[in-house]
């Protein structure tokens, strides 16, 4: 038997003792870490895990016309969300809300989306939800965990598809857009404008979205509000004050055709204002709010209509005769012609120019027409000639100078530039150098060629017409003083512009768009028809008014209605409205007049006698131009 030896005994102990305080010692500093030193971080994981933050959408800010009368604002509504879980978890939510709120296989997808793209938000079901259905879910908040219903404000516009292009419309925040610098601060499922004054001033609508905070419990049910002391109230977005007569848009969209598809656009020639810019077909941007059905979005997208299109600003048209002014101002400005300057060749219902025969739309021909009569009669072959005095060159100097094919700069999103050529080598690379002649002068003195124009691009011109010559950016929200004005300028004597105006009132009274006189008002402005090769040609009327001194200039193109004397009576008619003149038309007086009778002078003391212009007989003879020169 072996003997026991104390000290032996005494060493274990003393070993025990020690393991033991290194255990207490390791538990005391584990305790201290946790309960003193990470006491926050622990404390914040708690709550975490008992708290739910949930975004507290900003109203956005309200849109005005120039008159405080309302083109956006903000109504009561509700959305319905569910709060983080689980993707099975959500399932089985979602299939329980489904009996209740019509929601489909393709919804309950896109709600898993978004839980899977931001796992720590509510993932949002329903953004527009009906009360009756708020109601039924609240009946059975029990059965459907996670289940967060909010009263938020809903973006309303209350003249749905009058002012659609003009307003825009509001959706979610895409993952493309929020990798941009101007929304990276928005929040995945957040509202961002996506059209019209919504998106181009989005920065300012927008506010700042807050946060409250709800207590869960451990099914994820919400238990109860946390202290109002942790929320943060959302910043409501500035309103916007715009340029637009809502009232005047109103008009032009009761007095649009129906059925047709085209624009208008109003502007103060003064200032650049835009008083009202519709365009046809349009769309209901309130169909948007809360999301979009696929239905309706499938209808927008696949309508040969294209409603979506803002046709004021981007779609480009072949100007037409509209262009003519432009052609006749540079003339001018260059001392090519007068306004009493005659062409070499009369017109006779065409012009023969090397191996080619240009016609005139009357194929009766205008006779011997000074600048101003061909203006008001809007004659091809006077103008044929006028473009080719002045060339190739100088045409395509001088519109690109003034900006014929750029962007106006008007503030709405989507602006497309206009189409010009920017000098002779265009056609060299078009056709080949020396295989091109000076005969394409020809087809853009009258609009046509490669030239195609937008709507706010064309009224631009007409716009330095009826002001003083100058170029003055269209825009509908009064931009900084400190921003820097345009410095274009047609460069034509106040005398040139005058006359450029007792042209135009000819074509009124006179000339191509007689039928749209009015009795009480003098208008000036110009007709043209833009050649579609897809159907029926396309009408122009843009004209401004008083003629004397203008306070609103109005631009229209309808698609397929073949003139723009079809035109010009809406373009009239939305003149009249808006200056408060009774709209009455004037009677059309025909006036039999022999064929062999002499014209007589064409004269403008004031307002030109609509009995003034008799037709000119067209003589048998063809006179040629010597063949163009080869470049």
């Amino acid at each position: 038997m072996s003997a026991f030896h104390p000290h032996l005994l005494d060493r274990r102990l003393g070993t025990a003792r020690l393991a033991v305080w290194l255990v207490l010692g390791v538990l005391v500093l584990a305790f201290f870490r946790t309960q003193i030193l990470g006491h926050g971080k622990y404390q914040l994981q708690s709550e975490t895990n008992r708290l739910r933050p949930i975004p507290l959408p900003a109203p956005r800010g309200v849109i005005f016309d120039r008159n405080g009368r309302v083109l956006a604002e903000n109504v009561p509504g509700y959305t319905v969300s569910l709060l983080p879980a689980p993707e099975a978890n959500l399932r089985t939510t979602l299939a329980r809300i489904a009996s209740i709120a019509s929601i489909d296989s393709a919804d309950m997808e896109r709600v898993l989306q978004r839980a899977r793209r931001a796992p720590y938000q509510p993932a949002l079901v329903l953004g527009d939800a009906p009360f009756s259905v708020v109601s039924a879910l609240e009946e059975r908040r029990v059965e459907i965990p996670g289940l967060l219903i909010q009263a938020e404000p809903k973006r309303h516009y209350p003249d749905t598809t009058i002012a659609a292009h003009l307003v825009g419309y509001v959706g979610e925040v895409t993952e493309g857009e929020r990798a941009t610098k101007r929304f990276a601060s928005v929040r995945l499922g957040g509202l961002v404008g996506k059209d019209g004054l919504e998106r181009e001033y989005d920065d300012t609508l927008r506010g700042s979205e807050g946060v409250r905070f709800v207590e869960v419990s451990a099914r994820g049910q919400m238990v109860r509000e946390a202290e109002a002391a942790a929320n943060l109230a959302p910043v409501p977005g500035a309103d916007l004050h715009t340029t637009v007569d809502l009232e005047l848009q109103r008009y032009i969209a009761q007095t649009f055709p129906a059925g047709q598809r085209g624009a208008v656009l109003a502007l103060n020639p003064n200032s650049g204002e835009v008083l009202a810019l519709y365009s046809a077909p349009g769309f209901d941007p309130n169909a948007f709010v809360g999301g979009i059905s696929a239905p309706y979005w499938r209808s927008l997208n696949e309508s040969a209509a294209r409603p979506l299109l803002d046709r004021a600003i981007q779609t480009r048209y072949p100007p037409g005769s509209a262009w003519k002014l432009g052609v006749a101002a540079m003339a001018l400005k260059r001392g090519i012609v007068g306004f009493r300057s005659r062409m070499p060749i009369p017109c006779r219902g065409g012009l023969q120019y090397g191996n080619r025969f240009f016609r005139c739309w009357n194929a009766h021909g205008h006779g011997d027409l000074t600048l101003t009569e061909a203006i008001a009669q809007s004659c091809d072959v006077y103008f044929y000639q006028l473009g080719i005095k002045l060339g190739v060159t100088t045409l395509l100097e001088d519109a690109n100078a003034w900006g014929f094919r750029g962007r106006t700069g008007i503030d709405l999103p989507g602006e497309i530039p206009s189409e010009f050529p920017t000098g002779p080598e265009y056609y060299d690379r078009l056709y080949g150098a020396r295989r091109w002649t000076s005969a394409v002068a020809l087809n853009l003195a009258i609009g046509q060629g490669e030239n195609a124009q937008t709507l706010v691009q064309m009224v631009r011109l007409y716009q330095q017409l009826a002001s003083d010559g100058r170029m003055r950016t269209p825009f509908l929200v009064r931009p900084s003083p400190n921003r820097p004005t345009e410095n274009v300028s047609l460069d034509l004597t106040p005398a040139q512009i005058a006359g450029l105006r007792r042209a135009m009132i000819a074509v009124v009274e006179q000339g191509t768009a007689r039928g749209s006189r009015l009795a009480n008002l003098q208008i000036a402005g110009k007709t043209a028809t833009a050649q579609n090769p897809h159907g029926p040609d396309h009408g122009w009327f843009i004209g401004f008014g008083p003629a004397e001194k203008p306070e609103i200039v109005v631009g229209a193109i309808i698609e397929f209605s073949q003139h723009g004397s079809a035109v010009a009576p809406l373009v009239a008619r939305t003149i009249a409205h808006y200056l408060g003149v009774d709209e009455t038309r004037a009677a059309r007086i025909r006036i039999a007049v022999p064929a062999d009778s002499a014209p007589e002078p064409f004269q403008i003391p004031g307002p030109p006698r609509i009995d003034s212009l008799r037709p000119i007989p067209v003589p048998t003879d063809t006179l040629v131009l010597p063949p163009p020169p080869t470049r």
